[in-house]
């Protein structure tokens, strides 16, 4: 006869037992111990031998939820496959999936994405993961992420005004899910549902001509040795140490130099993101407003216009300069600051000096103030790397990777 719900809260072991076994029917049965414990058990054969299926404990698992276990039990049986062994393979895949983190699998595909890249740029990108996804990810199942997680990761590393970094670190993550799915750790990959257009602000488009590392030598010999006015190849010699935007550049006036303190402070209102700036000047640098200065003659402006010296010179300066010496179409004056973001970055210099440096983020004067002050050793010792790196490059000398120092 099949078991009532009575029946099972009514029973006992006999003494001097360890226990006892209730049937109910196609073989389910309830096991009470001596102790006093309920257990739910299925007897099945598969493959010849006789084996037993836990259930559940009583009354967590009633006896109608018991049968239903059963049932399901039966069908698997029925289509050919072992219910317990079936159980075995789901507790060991959720185990697995447990134990592989989304951190764990990141340093995986690191260190398989790595084997070709030089040194610098994959220490930036782990950095970057340790930095901005590692705190939001990290920790979750590699199954356990969902594209919601991805979006909500990126749009806080957009929050802190890093609209760039946090396309690249979308973008990364989806490398990684996709790394997981190729070694059948996850099913699909997450990513393949987020378009980053959707989400986030559009990357800074900066359709600017510019050169790579590998032709910056010849140009900055050649400017070295430009024949125009003096004043527009000292533009070019500062701007490409110290990468400010042109406008910055040619409206600089001499108030805003401190040559002790090896710094030029620009206002906030001749600044794109009106805050103010500061701008750590090499040994190099300084050298080059030293020559700007004996020319000048005590005028206010560095580049002063070559009729109206009280106005500064043209915009279109520099970018005539660079197409009389051969460039036209392949760089411009504002492709310094992408040629020194890329090395920089790829020599793998802190994105948030950079950053800082190339006066990408919104700021207000509090933070402004507050992150030049917490940087700026920083900055510096990066822009003095930067121009001593240029110098190797302009000679044809061997050039040894820029070793970012530590603040």
């Amino acid at each position: 006869m099949p078991l009532t719900d009575t029946e099972c809260k009514k029973a006992t072991c006999p003494e001097r037992r360890p226990s006892v076994r209730l049937a109910d029917e196609k073989a389910l049965y309830l096991e009470v111990t001596a102790a006093g414990g309920k257990y739910w058990r299925w007897k099945y054969r598969y493959g010849g031998k006789e084996k037993r299926l836990a259930l559940g404990v009583y009354p967590d698992v009633t006896l109608a939820q018991a049968r239903e276990a059963r049932d399901g039990a039966r069908k698997v049986l029925a289509a050919g496959d072992d219910p317990g062994q079936l159980r075995r393979d789901a507790k060991m895949a959720s185990a697995a999936n447990q134990a592989n983190t989304f951190e764990v699998v990141a340093r995986l595909w690191w260190e398989h994405w790595r084997d070709g890249k030089s040194p610098r740029h994959a220490e930036y990108a782990i950095r970057r993961l340790e930095s901005d996804v590692f705190p939001a990810l990290g920790a979750m199942p590699i199954g356990a992420v969902t594209a919601k997680h991805l979006t909500h990761m990126a749009k806080a590393v957009q929050g802190r005004g890093a609209i760039d970094l946090a396309h690249r670190v979308l973008q990364m993550s989806g490398q990684i899910l996709r790394y997981a799915v190729a070694h059948d750790l996850i099913e699909r990959n997450p990513a393949a549902d987020v378009k980053p257009g959707d989400t986030l602000k559009s990357r800074r488009k900066e359709n600017y001509a510019r050169l790579g590392e590998k032709e910056l030598p010849e140009l900055l010999r050649k400017i070295e040795a430009y024949q125009g006015g003096p004043y527009t190849r000292l533009a070019m010699q500062l701007m490409t140490l110290t990468f400010v935007r042109t406008t910055e550049l040619i409206a600089a006036r001499w108030a805003e130099f401190d040559l002790e303190a090896a710094e030029w402070r620009i206002p906030p209102e001749r600044m794109k993101m009106k805050t103010p700036h500061i701008v750590p000047l090499s040994p190099q640098a300084v050298e080059v407003v030293k020559v700007l200065h004996t020319l000048s003659g005590g005028r206010v402006l560095l580049f002063p216009g070559e009729r109206d010296h009280d106005k500064p010179m043209s915009n279109n300066t520099i970018l005539k300069a660079l197409e009389r010496m051969g460039y036209k179409g392949r760089m411009t004056g504002h492709g310094f600051r992408g040629v020194a973001s890329t090395i920089l970055h790829e020599q793998g210099y802190a994105h948030h000096a950079i950053e800082l440096q190339l006066a990408h983020q919104e700021r207000n004067e509090v933070s402004a103030a507050y992150n030049h002050a917490l940087y700026l050793k920083e900055r510096r010792a990066m822009m003095c790397d930067w121009a001593n790196h240029l110098d190797k490059l302009r000679r044809g000398a061997d050039v040894i990777p820029l070793a970012p120092r530590v603040a």
